[in-house]
């Protein structure tokens, strides 16, 4: 399972619109960016009480890829 696949499995375990989550990934020289985009009525569920769900998924993303040998991963969260 890479990357995105495994941002997808988590944040739409979280959402009440998984159909909307979309999960792009974007390579630049010495970093990867995973940029989560889900339903504005989602957003506090994937934000969480001060931030900490939202913290939480990064956290995950960031020990996969570190898993994966990937060491830089920057991850946006954002709603349409």
């Amino acid at each position: 399972m890479n990357l995105v696949e495994f941002s997808e499995l988590v944040v739409k375990k979280l959402v009440k619109e998984p159909d909307l989550v979309k999960v792009q990934e974007f390579e630049s020289d010495d970093e990867t960016v995973i940029e989560i985009v889900v339903a504005e009525s989602d957003m506090g569920r994937v934000i969480g009480k001060k931030g900490k769900i939202a913290t939480s998924i990064k956290t995950l993303i960031q020990a996969k890829a570190y898993n994966d040998g990937n060491k830089k991963v920057k991850v946006n969260i954002d709603s349409f």
